[in-house]
């Protein structure tokens, strides 16, 4: 069923990057807008001057559209219902805190720093839960004036309710209920002017006609607060839907910004840019990001985009966490590898050579493909698979020359022969280079692994490398000559 006139919003905090846990819930409400033909908006909750990171919001807006959830309103876009930052709307908070203030649903607390701070010292040595005492709730208006007049600055607070219960329904989480004594006067209007979360994002979801708020379960305790503020302003309150925790690898715990270890030795990876660096497909990780959380039959792992769209539910999402697994990750990513067509990989793999610093050209990589294509995991592998290619000539130490059960002169004679070997064949395609190393390794009277080990270390400088037939005919007959000669050379003149 297609609901009309759908609405959701991703409203993070410029206050450091744009993290994985964060991506996974802004794909669930990009999902859930297209699923809907509605609208996917993106407001910068930026009140909290003192958290601010000036780098946040250009690797935010980049880490979205990398992972291809464009929106339909918000930053660099506009929209009917703007403007999207929130430290641009500060009037509007203004004017409906003074709103609440009037209709008596609010008040405006002179408490000083000291004072709350003293409260909560007694409070706690009382072994009474924290929350202020309501002091300025009933102040007459003589004691305002006072106040006032001594030049106080104040806050608003929200006048919660003494008794009673607040109740809401969240899609994932059903009937909540919840005493209205456990909750404290919140503030909404801090003594600089500007907002605190709860009155800013009750406001801006009304104004931008946010539909469904679909979020971290993390922000399940503070709803009845916003739900209290939706009932003093008379608005109805958007559908909710607290999404599970995302666990770290070991399900033992919340998946932390914190770097760890892997077992393989590996770090964690937190924000979307270093999975993007590390070599990640962005398709690969919004396949993977959907199924933590949310899965179509219990079977189907692999989906595609316009598939992910048809197929989410909200009414799949699991109301218990998910761990983050790399391994699950590294097999999907490797699988969305092996799909792209080979000029579509060839381009991504040229930008990581070229990042990494190598003279890497097109049409090179473009014949690497069929021999790098099935070992690597990320993109990132690429690149000690590939670096001699484009180097002058690799770097080894001779002993690597010298192959399992042989001397070193075994190694010189095996090395010279296939110099003069290779410098005389008329062609250097893949099956001519197997066929006459193939013979030549039965006349030196060696296994074909250790000829091959010998030309392998002198042409890519490695013990392990790409197919060496596919290897030396991409190299060519020059270069492989020319690589086979100076590690003959090396050879000779190293002592044992």
């Amino acid at each position: 069923m297609t609901l009309e006139n759908v609405r959701v919003r991703f409203a993070p905090s410029p206050t450091g990057f744009f993290h994985v846990g964060s991506a996974r819930t802004a794909l669930y409400n990009w999902l859930f807008a297209r699923h809907h033909r509605g609208k996917f908006i993106i407001r910068i909750e930026d009140t909290d001057r003192t958290r601010y990171h000036p780098d946040a919001i250009p690797d935010l807006l980049s880490g979205l559209r990398w992972l291809g959830l464009c929106w339909d309103e918000g930053p660099e876009v506009g929209g009917q219902y703007g403007p999207y930052y929130q430290s641009d709307r500060l009037e509007l908070y203004h004017h409906h805190a003074e709103r609440l203030v009037a209709a008596g649903a609010a008040y405006r607390c002179y408490c000083s720093p000291a004072r709350l701070a003293a409260m909560r010292q007694e409070q706690r040595a009382a072994g009474l839960p924290p929350g202020y005492d309501r002091h300025c709730r009933h102040l007459t208006r003589k004691q305002v004036a006072d106040l006032e007049a001594q030049g106080a600055n104040p806050v608003i607070r929200l006048a919660i309710p003494t008794e009673g219960v607040t109740e809401f329904d969240d899609l994932l989480r059903g009937h909540i209920v919840v005493a209205n004594r456990q909750l404290d006067d919140q503030v909404i209007l801090k003594s600089n002017g500007f907002p605190t979360y709860h009155l800013a994002v009750v406001v801006d979801d009304h104004l931008m006609r946010i539909t469904h708020i679909m979020r971290g379960d993390e922000w399940l305790s503070s709803v009845p607060k916003r739900v209290l503020l939706y009932r003093a302003f008379g608005w109805n309150m958007p559908v909710l839907a607290h999404l599970p925790t995302i666990l770290d690898p070991s399900g033992k715990g919340k998946l932390s910004k914190r770097k760890k270890k892997l077992a393989d030795g590996r770090q964690t990876l937190t924000y979307i840019h270093e999975f993007r660096q590390a070599g990640y497909l962005p398709e690969a990780l919004v396949n993977f990001l959907a199924l933590v959380g949310w899965s179509y039959d219990g079977q189907t792992e692999f989906f595609t985009r316009d598939e992910l769209v048809r197929y989410f539910d909200l009414n799949k999402v699991s109301k218990s966490p998910g761990a983050f697994s790399y391994d699950k990750l590294d097999h999907m990513n490797a699988t969305y590898i092996r799909r792209l067509g080979a000029n579509d990989l060839a381009g991504r793999l040229l930008q990581v050579l070229l990042r990494a610093g190598l003279a890497a050209d097109f049409d090179t990589v473009l014949k690497l493909v069929p021999l790098v294509r099935e070992r690597m995991k990320t993109l990132d592998d690429v690149v000690p698979l590939v670096d001699f290619f484009f180097t002058k000539d690799p770097s080894y130490r001779p002993p690597m020359l010298i192959q399992r059960k042989m001397a070193k002169e075994d190694a010189l004679a095996a090395i010279h022969a296939a110099q003069r070997a290779l410098q005389t064949l008329p062609s250097f395609d893949e099956q001519t280079l197997e066929n006459r190393l193939r013979s030549l390794a039965g006349d030196l009277g060696l296994k074909a692994g250790q000829l091959f080990g010998c030309i392998r270390v002198a042409c890519t400088g490695k013990k392990v490398s790409p197919p060496l037939f596919g290897t030396l005919s991409i190299l060519g007959q020059e270069v492989t000559v020319r690589r086979l000669h100076k590690a003959a050379s090396l050879l000779s003149s190293w002592s044992e």
